[in-house]
């Protein structure tokens, strides 16, 4: 455990010491201020179903620019092989890069709140869709977050790990569409694998052990994957 604190430290460290933490917190927050803004202006409605949709779409933008460094930089560095012979797990490696990454993610989402604070002052909202949105992106999150972190030990270059993850993203999130257009069953195990459509009930108040567990697996699954490509060096 202590060797997972020093781990987790370091990376908190990194991540907060760098600009790009910084950067994608404010465009995040001014994109979102804005959108939430005008929709609310629009619909006149006491309501963060569009918001929480549109934090969708930013968070599957920005995941990658979070997780590209993890541990491509330590490749690109050469700092791996250290890393990998210090008395430490791949484990406690992954597990702290991830953890680190979900910190900002937890931050992120927690600024985010002022717009249910300012829905919750004017007005009278319905804090169950608002709770369940919330719950929605902290998993979707945590599920882009061990993809991008599997992405990244892949390779030693974070612009190419960065692609690799968003490429992931955006097929996981448009992949519903040309699944319709399947015969049975595969129509249904394609549809299954879309992001939107797990996400989609978390969004309008509704939570389903099946759309947990697919975030849930998804995270594991990464994570799994990360530990065992670092065990193969």
């Amino acid at each position: 455990m202590r060797s997972f604190a020093i781990l987790l430290r370091k990376e908190e460290m990194a991540l907060f010491s760098s600009p790009i933490a910084y950067a994608v917190m404010t465009v995040f927050l001014l994109i979102m201020g804005y959108s939430f803004t005008l929709t609310l202006f629009i619909s006149h409605q006491p309501s963060m179903v569009h918001v929480f949709f549109q934090m969708f779409v930013l968070f599957m933008l920005t995941a990658p620019l979070i997780t590209m460094r993890l541990l491509a930089e330590e490749q690109k560095l050469r700092t791996m092989e250290v890393l990998l012979t210090a008395p430490v797990s791949e484990v406690a490696i992954v597990l702290a890069k991830y953890v680190a990454s979900m910190s900002l993610i937890v931050v992120m989402l927690l600024l985010s709140g002022c717009y249910a604070a300012t829905l919750a002052w004017f007005g009278d909202p319905d804090f169950g869709p608002i709770y369940s949105g919330y719950l929605g992106l902290l998993l979707f999150g945590s599920a882009l977050v061990g993809t991008g972190l599997l992405a990244s030990a892949l390779t030693a270059n974070q612009v190419i790990a960065a692609l690799i993850s968003l490429s992931v993203f955006l097929l996981l999130w448009i992949i519903d569409n040309f699944g319709w257009l399947l015969p049975s069953p595969a129509d249904t195990l394609v549809v299954n694998l879309s992001l939107a459509v797990h996400f989609r009930p978390f969004a309008v108040g509704s939570i389903y052990l099946s759309d947990v567990g697919f975030f849930l697996s998804v995270t594991l699954l990464t994570l799994l994957l990360t530990v065992r490509a670092l065990a193969r060096r």
